[in-house]
């Protein structure tokens, strides 16, 4: 695929991965962008078709999957989702870096495609301290709030695995651990913006 090398960034709930991204999108204006998922879900009130998702049918969806279209797919709650190589493509004609927040599951889906993305783990200190930012939100019941520390633990087991993340980012201090991510995404957000200086 042409273009800067697209980001995946996988993590527990509550690992401080949407803290992270949002600073470096304040810090690195124009320099990255989101692909658009699919998914077979309606759209909630203010959602809009090619903005939020691209809306589609369970047929539609499959049919993609079997093409290949797809990096990676996942069902929640009796809805599939995904992300189309297309999306990506999309996000790279545009000479952007794709950030592809993603499971653990896709980042083994996308291990088996040829996108070669920088894979970045954003890790918790501790289930302690990952659970207590988990209850401080105060969003979920506690049978929800179990599922995530369960999901969580399966997360941070597997992220140990050697050669599956290019970097790990143990999130204690935000500070820290955005300085981190930027040392890691230098190279690629340098080449992007030598190239908006040129053209």
């Amino acid at each position: 695929m042409a273009g800067p090398r697209p980001v995946v960034f996988s993590g527990p709930s509550g690992a401080g991965k949407s803290t992270l991204l949002k600073k470096l999108m304040k810090e690195y204006d124009g320099v990255f962008g989101f692909s658009v998922s699919h998914t077979t879900r309606n759209p909630r009130p203010g959602e809009e078709n090619g903005r939020d998702y691209h809306y589609v049918t369970r047929e539609v969806m499959q049919t993609g999957i079997d093409k290949g279209d797809f990096i990676e797919n996942a069902e929640f709650s009796g809805n599939m989702y995904g992300t189309s190589k297309a999306a990506v493509q999309d996000v790279q004609a545009k000479n952007l870096i794709c950030i592809l927040d993603i499971d653990m599951q896709g980042v083994k889906n996308i291990k088996r495609t040829d996108l070669s993305p920088i894979y970045i783990s954003i890790q918790p200190p501790s289930m302690n301290v990952l659970e207590k930012r988990l209850r401080d939100r105060k969003t979920e019941s506690e049978e929800s709030l179990l599922k995530r520390l369960h999901a969580a633990q399966v997360d941070m087991e597997i992220s140990k695995e050697p050669g599956l993340f290019d970097v790990v980012i143990v999130n204690d201090n935000l500070e820290d651990a955005y300085e981190q991510l930027k040392a890691a995404l230098l190279e690629e957000i340098n080449k992007v913006k030598k190239i908006n200086m040129s053209s």
